[in-house]
């Protein structure tokens, strides 16, 4: 769907286009959405832009405030270790689940490549579509439907975050990392879990803690 363009939008094209508002960055924390604005926008009723709304909130992409109505989250430090706890455990399992079905990781591989086609200018919102893909694979890679389901839940609010906190990641740099994450994943064991943890640890939560107190020493040096 166009963006604002025809009256027969359904809730899942309205979220559809205000997610990608929100990894483009045109709707950043502290942003505060109408229902008039965004039925004037989509050419609909109340009912879809309610509905649509609510997928978002679900996805904890937006948040209702008290005597603000709907608005964008901020992107805090204890959401980013929230949000990685939550995605080591769902992530570790299905590794564990994937290592002893026999897994080969090829699709994992086939994510990595489309990663590496990536260029510095590739816009930040599909580099972190194509990571976000290589983590998909990874879990996909267990069988289990209901970890997959989960894993899913969580990608659009681990996508907002990264697209928020602009940490310090090329699409280049992302691709050498996790060519080598499926290089130690083919090896299988406590070596493959080891390397998961890792770049799930050391690589990409610190990275969004420096890139969260660094935008904000940004913003308080602005004032």
């Amino acid at each position: 769907m166009a963006r604002g363009s025809t009256a027969s939008s359904a809730p899942e094209s309205i979220a559809q286009a205000l997610r990608s508002d929100l990894l483009d960055g045109t709707l950043e924390p502290g942003d505060r959405l109408t229902e008039e604005t965004l039925c004037a926008r989509f050419g609909c009723g109340r009912h879809s832009v309610r509905a649509g709304l609510q997928i978002l909130v679900a996805e904890g992409l937006l948040e209702h405030r008290r005597n603000k109505g709907i608005v964008v989250p901020e992107v805090t430090g204890a959401r980013i270790d929230e949000m990685c706890s939550y995605r080591a455990i769902l992530e570790l399992g299905a590794l564990r689940l994937a290592l002893a079905a026999g897994a080969q990781f090829t699709q994992v591989s086939a994510a990595v490549d489309h990663l590496e086609s990536l260029t510095d200018d590739t816009p930040w919102r599909d580099v972190i579509e194509a990571h976000s893909a290589v983590h998909r694979k990874i879990v996909e890679a267990s069988g289990n439907a209901r970890l997959v389901s989960a894993h899913r839940a969580c990608e659009h609010e681990l996508g907002f975050m990264l697209a928020t906190v602009r940490a310090d990641f090329s699409a280049r740099r992302l691709a050498i990392l996790h060519r080598h994450l499926v290089d130690q994943l083919r090896i299988g064991g406590d070596v493959a879990l080891r390397a998961l943890e890792d770049d799930l640890e050391l690589g990409g939560r610190p990275a969004m803690h420096v890139a969260l107190r660094r935008q904000r020493g940004l913003a308080v040096g602005a004032r």
